[in-house]
């Protein structure tokens, strides 16, 4: 059961046809704000190489490769709307 002033105050809020919905939100950011807050406390690291091999070459080559990729597709859709034009 739920204070009543504490019902009140969430029916001002959503509603009370919106009050199970808001409940079930409010406990799914508070269960991630506090996994959130559990692993900031630990020492595992937020990063792993092993996770990440596209960049076992170094984050420049990775986004340069990116970027290649990128302008190459560009050019291919410039190339097949200058065709079309014709």
């Amino acid at each position: 059961m739920l204070p009543e002033d504490l019902v009140r105050e969430i029916d001002a809020l959503v509603g009370p046809r919106g009050r199970s919905a808001f409940l079930v939100e409010t406990a799914r950011k508070e269960v991630r704000r506090q996994k959130l807050l559990e692993f900031l406390k630990s020492d595992e690291p937020a990063w792993k190489d092993e996770d990440h091999p596209e960049l076992a070459e170094g984050a420049a080559k990775w986004v340069r490769r990116l970027r290649a990729a990128s302008d190459r597709a560009t050019r291919r859709r410039l190339k097949g709307k200058a065709g079309s034009a014709k």
